[in-house]
């Protein structure tokens, strides 16, 4: 099997705002775990133990996180004075993967459970320099990803990036979810900026030098917007992973929420639809939460209504809210993603 494993997580996560201005994208939150902690024991329970990062915006956040939580993992990281893309930043970590071994690459900010053994043997047995995971989507969703059209081999016949439904040749995802072998490293040049879609593999393309694809099962979310995040929660909820399944409550109204740790939570709430709530949470008698999110370090007073919306961590809440995002105590709406 793989030995080791890169995680892509430099980005700045602007889709995300004002969540990725609290916290870097790979420890956003989900059902009140770090997004990258449950891709860790993902890797760790394919028996991947050592990991390398490439970090840029709030690097210190997260190296400061996995020294104090390195989840009986291996990890290294390394700090971008700029951002050097997708394939530039894997070079920048040549350093740490071994001659002649394969290895796999994986978005920080990424949730699933796919099988990473099953695509590392199709991988194998492909010959093929690289294998890119994809993930087949609805054809409505196509001009929100990379999609790539493989030919009738499972190899690699061109990109779309974003595509309309109209121009769209497949419905198969780009994940950005790699395996590799070493030999990948010499088609990446040093210092540059450098993306795999873009550069690494169009090139490769060029010279006749097979780039395999492989679809995954299961589940897969890049968690790159506020719709996506808050979905991505629900699915967490609903058990729809096999990797992590959170401690789910259900109230007799039919609601389900999971509920973090040390909460002054024994007055008269409700929950409606599925919610969640952080650690350290204050909630007063009688408050409704509907399809909420709720992060760490919440007071939400008596008689409230809290509804489709996300409460950032270390805010009080003393008024109704409702489709909006509060970030400090102030209010922004976004009735379109949760509406």
């Amino acid at each position: 099997m793989l030995k080791k494993a890169m995680i892509m997580a430099a980005g700045v996560g602007s889709r995300l705002e004002p969540l990725s201005s609290i916290v870097p994208k790979p420890l956003v939150p989900l059902a009140n775990v770090p997004a990258m902690d449950i891709l860790i024991k993902h890797l760790s329970s394919f028996g991947i133990k050592d990991i390398i990062a490439n970090t840029f915006y709030k690097a210190e956040d997260i190296i400061e996180h996995y020294n104090q939580n390195n989840l009986g993992m291996n990890i290294r990281f390394i700090q971008e004075k700029t951002l050097s893309g997708t394939a530039g930043g894997v070079k920048k970590c040549q350093f740490f993967f071994d001659k002649d071994e394969d290895f796999i690459v994986m978005s920080g900010d990424g949730l699933t459970d796919i099988d990473i053994k099953a695509a590392y043997e199709a991988h194998v047995k492909s010959n093929a320099i690289a294998t890119v995971i994809l993930k087949e989507i609805d054809y409505s969703e196509v001009n929100k990803y990379g999609i790539v059209v493989p030919n009738k081999n499972g190899l690699v016949q061109s990109f779309q990036e974003k595509p309309s439904l109209i121009e769209a040749k497949s419905n198969l995802a780009n994940t950005g979810i790699y395996i590799f072998k070493y030999d990948i490293f010499n088609y990446i040049p040093e210092n540059t900026f450098y993306d795999f879609a873009k550069n690494v593999f169009p090139s490769l393309i060029n010279k006749n030098i097979k780039i395999n694809t492989y679809i995954m099962e299961g589940y897969w979310s890049d968690i790159g917007s506020l719709s996506s995040y808050h979905q991505s929660n629900i699915d967490l909820l609903k058990h729809t992973l096999k990797n992590y399944k959170p401690e789910i409550i259900t109230t007799k109204e039919g609601g389900i929420y999971t509920i973090g740790k040390i909460n002054n939570c024994e007055n008269n709430f409700l929950i409606e639809g599925a919610c969640i709530i952080g650690n350290n949470c204050e909630i007063g008698r009688n408050t409704r939460i509907i399809n909420s999110i709720i992060w760490d370090n919440v007071k939400i007073s008596d008689n409230l209504i809290i509804e489709n919306s996300i409460i950032l961590s270390n805010t009080i809440i003393e008024k109704p809210v409702r489709y909006q995002i509060v970030k400090e105590n102030e209010l922004k709406e976004h009735t379109a993603v949760m509406a």
